[in-house]
C-alpha cells in the first residue's frame, strides 16, 4: 500500500485506512453519525437517510484529506501496517503510537 491518497489528493477510503483513522472519525464525525444512526432507527425508508448519509461520508473524507496532509508519513505508515496485518491492531502498535503522536485526538 503505497499512499492513502489519490493521485490528485483525494483520499481512498480503505479498510485500513479507515480502521486507522477510526478514533478520529469517531471524535470529528461524532454528531453526523449519530444524525445518521437516528434517522436510521427512526425511519425504516432507506432514501429518507441519504442525505444524513452523505454529510457522514463528507465528514469522513473532509477529515482523511486533513490528516493526510498534517501527518502524511504516519499515516501511511500505519494504514500500510494495517493493509499488511489485516486491520490487526495489536500487530500496529509501534505505527498507531507515532500517528497519534503526530495527529493527536481532539
Amino acid at each position: 500500500m503505497a499512499s492513502a491518497v489519490d493521485a490528485v489528493g483525494e483520499p481512498i477510503p480503505t479498510s485500513a485506512v479507515l480502521m486507522s483513522a477510526s478514533k478520529h472519525i469517531a471524535g470529528r464525525c461524532r454528531g453526523e453519525n449519530i444524525a445518521f444512526l437516528k434517522c436510521k432507527k427512526d425511519d425504516p425508508n432507506p432514501e429518507k437517510c441519504l442525505d444524513k448519509g452523505s454529510q457522514v461520508t463528507r465528514c469522513v473524507l473532509s477529515l482523511l484529506k486533513d490528516l493526510h496532509q498534517k501527518c502524511t508519513k504516519e499515516m501511511d505508515a500505519y494504514a500500510g501496517c494495517m493493509y499488511y496485518n489485516t486491520d490487526e491492531f495489536e500487530l500496529c502498535r509501534k505505527q498507531q503510537k507515532e500517528f497519534e503522536k503526530a495527529c493527536p485526538l481532539n
